[in-house]
């Protein structure tokens, strides 16, 4: 068993991610993408698939990336 970082739960299917050399224990994938996802820099959900980066900055989407930015030129990546 181990117990999640992000909510406390003792859970006997928890997991453990390991990135950038430190180690996380999770009971949900819920609790690691709260823990780990960055976070849009413009609408400020957790950015859980490709989204955008423009100059280091995270956006969940070319929408908030264009809207953010201003008139740079961004694209999903798909």
């Amino acid at each position: 068993m181990g117990t999640c970082e992000v909510c406390g739960n003792d859970y006997d299917k928890s997991f453990e991610v390991i990135a950038a050399g430190d180690q996380h224990t999770f009971d949900s994938f819920e609790c690691a993408i709260h823990k780990m996802a960055p976070v849009c820099e413009h609408c400020g959900c957790s950015v859980i698939g490709h989204g955008a980066e423009v100059d280091g900055r995270f956006y969940c989407c070319a929408h908030c990336a264009g809207a953010a930015e201003g008139s740079v030129q961004v694209r999903d990546r798909a």
